[in-house]
């Protein structure tokens, strides 16, 4: 007689945040990630700052008028919304609701105030905090951008030392290194793989 096989828990998708502080490679790490074909839901954070040379609309963020986002903030479209260095930043809440419904894991990069407050609206997501090999390497990762006057990077670099103090809030914390985005991408990758392997799965509800 054959035995039934024993029912496994349901697998829920995940919503994974990767956070740290400004200049430690989030966005890079991210756009390594979908370089290297990880079949996740890339989320595009809308924000008020201006464009960098190198950055593409609805690709690297979603560029958008002050008078655009608060509109969308006062029509309840921001899953978390938070004001960075002068500038606004929001997630949306519909995007990351049908990229799950669809079943698919949704990845997002967000700053350290951003990650608290997802933190209390959805506590099942799994939050990665990035890390850089030193206060050092951060300054200089910031200098060679040279997209602010120094008295904003010395803002920046104050406000980087504050936020290292966050990370044991943190589910995971990764040092991504110097020229070494790809091990970072598979480090992010097997934390979530590792993630669908527990034996109470997370549930994120929205």
């Amino acid at each position: 007689m054959t035995e039934a096989p024993i029912p496994l828990p349901e697998r829920s998708p995940l919503l994974i945040v990767v956070s740290g502080p400004s200049g430690v490679g989030k966005d890079a790490a991210l756009k390594r990630m979908a370089e290297m074909n990880y079949p996740f839901h890339f989320l595009v954070t809308n924000t008020t700052r201006p464009k960098r040379a190198e950055e593409i609309d609805h690709k690297d963020y979603h560029f958008v008028t002050k008078e655009q986002f608060d509109q969308m903030e006062r029509s309840g479209e921001f899953l978390e919304r938070a004001v960075v260095y002068g500038y606004d930043y929001g997630n949306s809440r519909s995007e990351v609701r049908e990229a799950l419904v669809r079943g698919q894991d949704v990845i997002m990069r967000i700053d350290v105030q951003g990650a608290a407050t997802l933190k209390r609206v959805a506590p099942d997501a799994i939050f990665i905090f990035l890390m850089p090999p030193s206060m050092q390497a951060l300054e200089l990762r910031l200098r060679r951008r040279r997209t602010e006057p120094e008295d904003y990077l010395k803002l920046r670099l104050h406000a980087a030392r504050l936020e290292m103090n966050e990370f044991e809030k943190f589910d995971y914390v990764i040092v991504n290194e110097d020229d070494a985005l790809d091990e970072t991408a598979v480090l992010i990758h097997s934390i979530i793989q590792a993630e669908k392997c527990r034996a109470k799965p997370r549930r994120v509800s929205l």
